[in-house]
């Protein structure tokens, strides 16, 4: 195990002065060193994954297909799910979502019939929802050019949301072409290897991390050697405590050696850890509107009363995904200026008037939480707004003024069933206890009743 201790680094500069240009490729005999050690360890220890299927020498030096009677383009659909799954994703959670989904739409042209509603309910909980409709987008557009799966790198870069990464892992598990990839674990663990300290963000370090990755792509066993690869930067090469003396490359990690030479150097000093860009702070209020049938609070059930679900625009943040009625702020604003900026949201978009089409059955404050996207760390205020209408849901809902696939009136039962984002879960979440609980110090009286406008 490589050193914990922290003390202050002099040399480390020096040393990397030492070693030389970051663009120097391994020695030959590295090369095949870190091919053959990494495939042996690979095929020992590697972790038992659905969508994983490697070849295996059997005892006459043969290669084998674990999992003959798969079909190419099968092979390749069901890597390309799970690898764009894993992105920003931990394994263990997208093993369920894996194997959901390919119960689901097992093929290719299974989730080219799909619709973006039916993939982000697959998808909901996972987050960073554009990876799904990407999936979806780039299944219709396969399918629609009458094309057979992409089998190189250059074709599969012209699929929406492939870059060079999944490209390069379906080109080499799926289809064996001799090709590279490069993800945060292989950069980590090709920069200990060569003891490279510079920016693993930077554009030419990422190029050359590319040509080291490159370079020792195994020929015969491509797929399995950038898996191995991966594998060991997930398993034991670590970015906090790696496990140095379990590696099957340490004879060949500088990394390891100058920390052994030298206590003022540490495995963990390579990559450069990069500062992350900070999180902007936003506010956001959101009311829960249930359309109640009953004037009367006492009486209110889930069998007589129906929550509003807006869709947010197919572009931008959450593109296309279903939540309530919301208003996001810059800055920070009271109770008053929160309920204003919702009353004019709904009386713009669905005609909810109080009291010229419908009434205020109650106004309650729910609660708060904070909800922390990649670079956005969001305030959101919840309320519940039960309304009941007086001209009936034809009055509010103009055809000419919105469009109906843009909104929609469901029980309880059904909204359960969406393909929520886990913020929109939380928020129905805290309302439901909430109603279960008892009322709040925020209600509204009912004598009381505010206008929306």
């Amino acid at each position: 195990m490589a050193k914990t201790n922290k003390t202050k680094r002099p040399q480390l500069i020096k040393q990397e002065e030492q070693i030389g240009d970051i663009e120097d490729l391994f020695s030959e005999e590295d090369t095949h060193k870190i091919r053959a050690s990494l495939l042996e360890w690979y095929d020992k220890n590697q972790r038992d994954l659905p969508w994983r299927t490697s070849t295996k020498k059997s005892e006459n030096g043969e290669n084998v297909q674990e999992e003959e009677e798969e079909e190419e383009e099968k092979r390749a659909y069901g890597v390309w799910v799970s690898e764009v799954m894993l992105q920003q994703t931990r394994v263990q959670t997208v093993i369920d979502y894996y194997n959901r989904w390919m119960l689901k739409w097992p093929t290719l042209q299974h989730l080219s019939q799909a619709s973006l509603e039916e993939v982000n309910q697959m998808w909901a909980g996972l987050g960073y929802y554009r990876r799904a409709r990407f999936l979806l987008e780039g299944a219709k557009m396969i399918v629609a050019e009458g094309s057979e799966f992409p089998n190189t790198v250059f074709a599969l870069r012209k699929v929406p949301g492939i870059g060079d990464y999944t490209a390069g892992a379906i080109a080499s598990i799926a289809f064996k072409q001799v090709v590279p990839v490069v993800d945060g674990n292989v950069v980590r663990v090709l920069a200990r290897l060569k003891a490279i300290s510079a920016n693993p963000k930077d554009k030419t370090t990422v190029k050359n991390f590319w040509k080291l990755a490159a370079q020792l792509v195994d020929p015969s066993r491509p797929g399995d050697f950038n898996q191995s690869l991966m594998e060991l930067g997930a398993t034991l090469c670590t970015p906090l405590n790696p496990n140095c003396t379990s590696c099957p490359v340490l004879s060949q990690c500088r990394a390891l050696h100058n920390s052994r030479n030298d206590e003022s150097v540490m495995v963990m000093d390579y990559p450069m850890k990069v500062v992350k860009a900070k999180q902007r702070n936003d506010f956001s209020t959101v009311s829960v509107v249930e359309i109640s049938r009953s004037q009367d609070r006492s009486q209110q059930t889930k069998s007589n009363s129906r929550v509003l679900l807006v869709k947010r625009p197919d572009e931008g943040l959450l593109a296309g995904l279903w939540e309530f009625p919301c208003v996001t702020l810059d800055e920070e604003a009271d109770l008053s200026m929160r309920r204003k900026l919702i009353d004019q949201l709904l009386k713009k978009s669905f005609k909810l008037n109080p009291p010229k089409n419908c009434n205020v059955i109650s106004r309650e404050l729910v609660g708060e939480f904070v909800h922390v996207f990649s670079h956005i760390r969001r305030k959101i205020y919840v309320e519940l707004l039960v309304l009941h209408l007086k001209g009936g849901k034809h009055v509010l809902f103009e055809e000419d003024d919105i469009n109906a696939t843009d909104w929609k009136l469901l029980d309880s039962e059904a909204v359960l069933r969406m393909g929520l984002t886990s913020s929109v879960r939380k928020v129905y979440s805290m309302v439901q206890k909430f109603k279960q609980d008892g009322t709040s110090n925020n209600s509204v009286p009912l004598r009381k009743r505010p206008k929306c406008s």
